[in-house]
């Protein structure tokens, strides 16, 4: 079926979000632009998810509901992309929710530029309390020649003074916050990989996409709330694969690179660098001792991936607690990396 033109299709994979999938499909329901279809991938659900859908859709039409066995989060979004039909499409966890004009101002603006991408700000929403997430500094921002090379760097990995702030690594890399050109992601064959290959599956997805768009623009407004509270049973438990996945996601990122004669090495080797941090977390939770655990540290720090990657790491932007980190890194003083992730599991709660 060919595009209809201005419709945004709306991808929601469903998995066991009972609690969740009537707000979030709600702020699609309501939103304030209302030619949109809402793609909800019933991903093998097995709770009440489904029922609850199939309730909404009675009461508004512009809901589409497709079943199919489980394929994880990656195998909901690529089904979704091959149903949708809209000009423009965008991506929401079901767990989390949009304001009202998301929409309305996201299509205004990839109009009004004449741009591929339309991108925005977040919120964190914890069970008591919320945060936002600026992603840049700016009401507004074109991105266009340079600058676009500069934005789709930046989904590679935080480069010069972007280091001073470790924790934006992934704060533009989220497929969902972003409107796209639908001709952008089908007509050059982007997927999502599924995580049990890599890990995590946004970073990989936009760094293609990102090949093929010229023009972005960037709206600072919170319009995306992105629910932390659902998400802790996966960032809480160990995950044994989660270090050789992370490896394959590098190869993949490498690849894309270098097949598009990208200058985004230091990106990527910035990238493995700080992952030392998502793997350590990770590290704490592995259920052995703690001499076994500075043992695995050990292992990764030194690895010449990992080595390489920390040679070519400037710290003069880090602040001072993260230089003394990653001077240990440098190092490869496992035991003071070690140390070093106990005190941030602490801080932030985990």
């Amino acid at each position: 079926m060919p595009q209809v033109k201005d419709l945004v299709s709306i991808i929601v994979p469903v998995y066991n979000v009972e609690r969740y999938i009537e707000k979030c499909l709600g702020s699609l329901i309501n939103q304030s632009y209302k030619n949109i279809e809402i793609i909800c991938v019933n991903d093998g659900s097995p709770d009440n998810s489904r029922d609850i859908i199939e309730s909404l859709m009675k009461s508004d039409g512009r809901i589409r509901l497709i079943d199919q066995q489980n394929q994880g989060l990656s195998g909901a979004r690529n089904t979704g992309l091959d149903a949708a039909h809209g000009e423009y499409v965008m991506f929401l966890d079901s767990d989390d929710w949009i304001d009202p004009e998301t929409c309305e101002t996201a299509v205004d603006e990839i109009k009004k530029e004449n741009a591929q991408l339309v991108m925005w700000s977040y919120v964190r929403e914890f069970p008591s309390h919320s945060l936002q997430k600026h992603i840049f500094d700016g009401e507004r921002i074109v991105f266009e020649g340079e600058s676009m090379t500069a934005l789709h760097k930046r989904i590679a990995g935080l480069t010069g003074s972007e280091l001073s702030d470790p924790g934006n690594a992934d704060s533009a890399v989220t497929a969902w916050g972003k409107l796209f050109k639908s001709d952008v992601i089908k007509n050059n064959g982007c997927r999502f990989t599924d995580t049990k290959l890599i890990g995590t599956e946004d970073a990989l997805f936009n760094l293609e996409a990102f090949c093929y768009i010229k023009k972005a623009v960037f709206v600072d407004r919170c319009f995306n709330h992105y629910r932390k509270d659902n998400k802790s049973s996966l960032t809480n438990s160990y995950n044994k694969n989660l270090y050789p996945r992370w490896q394959e996601l590098y190869n993949r990122m490498a690849k894309i690179i270098e097949g598009n004669n990208l200058p985004f090495e230091d990106a990527l080797n910035n990238r493995i660098a700080l992952s030392i941090i998502g793997i350590g977390l990770n590290e704490l939770t592995n259920p052995v001792s703690s001499k076994e655990r500075i043992k695995n540290f050990k292992a990764v720090i030194n690895s010449p991936r990992y080595k390489s990657a920390y040679s070519a790491l400037e710290l003069k932007y880090f602040p001072i607690h993260w230089k003394v980190f990653f001077s240990f890194c440098k190092r490869g003083n496992a035991m003071g990396v070690y140390i070093l992730i106990k005190i941030i599991s602490r801080i932030i709660g985990r």
